[in-house]
């Protein structure tokens, strides 16, 4: 996707001469969901054995590793996703950084990585933050996504960890994931993750993502928005969309699979959890057999990027179910309150946003 138009970057600065805030003179109305180059990244290094210690920004831009670095010779390496918000009072805030920086240390754990603790990871989100403030969208016109690599970075040419690790985190303005409710397709020849939960479904290894774009790729080319996979023990139960946690509603009751093992413990899948019993609803996470989804009056997707998405068709062999969209759906709901929320619009009774500044 090709960044948006920028109008002027002789000033790098986030406020103006008077001491004001200002945004970057960006046709926010253009940004998509792609690469802005943002002003700077934060990054914080250590090696094994060792904790990491005091991070630093620095502008944003290439960075260099050895042919041999761990994570471009074995794939050692963890992601995250989290955005900021501006408040219609202007103010900025995050949504459950601490979430992100708890399934950081889980996934490091898992790939047998040091990690930041969970107060060193927010220090660094909000620092990063505050660095590129001007690039956080105006009230209602997108948000800052923000990406915290864990990276192996040192040389290593047998099979073992590296000796060295960089927490890296950049950011880049954002709009939706998806444009309009989502037509899916079920394929039962590839699947995301083993089953069990010895693999690493459940956490965001970086080797997760790129073995479905075969996929992916072929959903597109027949015209569907995204893969909606099946267990790859039974073939019967739905687990996730290729990105993003899924979510089937039926008359009062609203389902998802359990995040066990294979299925990513998503921070806005858990959010919307809370937020829809508080909304009366029954939630319940448990396996989703097919021919249950199949039958259902709405279908969801759940995450960072995606935020909810409305599912408008799911096709299966030769079977194409159909459910409710737009507004006065469950999910236009659940929708407008986890955005309220974030966004200042909704009182936050549970204290899941943190200001920045």
């Amino acid at each position: 996707m090709d960044p948006p138009p920028i109008l002027t970057s002789s000033d790098s600065a986030a406020t103006s001469s008077a001491g004001e805030e200002r945004h970057a003179e960006i046709k926010w109305d253009e940004i998509g969901f792609g690469i802005v180059s943002t002003d700077f990244m934060y990054v914080m290094k250590c090696s094994k054995g060792e904790d990491f210690g005091d991070g630093s920004l620095i502008p944003y831009g290439n960075i260099e590793l050895p042919p041999s670095a761990g994570i471009l010779n074995y794939g050692q390496g963890v992601l995250e996703g989290l955005k900021a918000y501006r408040t219609k009072d202007g103010s900025i805030v995050l949504f459950r950084p601490e979430e992100n920086a708890r399934r950081i240390k889980i996934g490091a754990e898992r790939m047998c990585m040091p990690s930041p603790s969970v107060e060193q990871f927010v220090h660094a989100i909000k620092k990063t933050v505050i660095a590129n403030k001007r690039w956080v969208p105006p009230f209602g016109q997108g948000s800052l996504y923000i990406r915290p690599l864990l990276l192996g970075t040192g040389s290593v040419l047998g099979l073992s960890p590296s000796p060295e690790y960089m927490l890296l985190i950049y950011t880049t303005p954002v709009k939706s994931y998806h444009k309009g409710p989502l037509n899916l397709v079920i394929k039962d020849e590839l699947y995301r993750a083993i089953s069990g939960p010895g693999g690493t479904g459940g956490i965001k290894s970086i080797t997760n993502y790129s073995p479905a774009y075969k996929a992916l790729n072929e959903a597109r080319e027949e015209g569907f928005s995204d893969i909606l996979y099946l267990d790859a023990a039974t073939g019967n139960f739905i687990e996730e969309v290729t990105g993003c946690n899924i979510f089937v509603v039926k008359g009062n009751s609203i389902t998802t699979p359990e995040a066990v093992g294979t299925i990513l413990p998503g921070i806005t899948r858990k959010s919307i959890i809370d937020i829809a019993i508080d909304l009366g609803y029954q939630v319940e996470e448990r396996g989703v057999p097919v021919e249950e989804l199949l039958q259902a009056d709405e279908v969801f997707c759940t995450g960072t990027a995606v935020v909810i998405n409305p599912v408008f068709s799911v096709t299966y062999n030769k079977t194409k179910a159909k459910y409710k969209t737009g507004s006065g759906t469950i999910s236009s709901k659940l929708y407008e309150t986890l955005t309220g929320i974030q966004t200042g619009l909704v009182q936050d009774i549970r204290g899941w946003t943190l200001q920045v500044d």
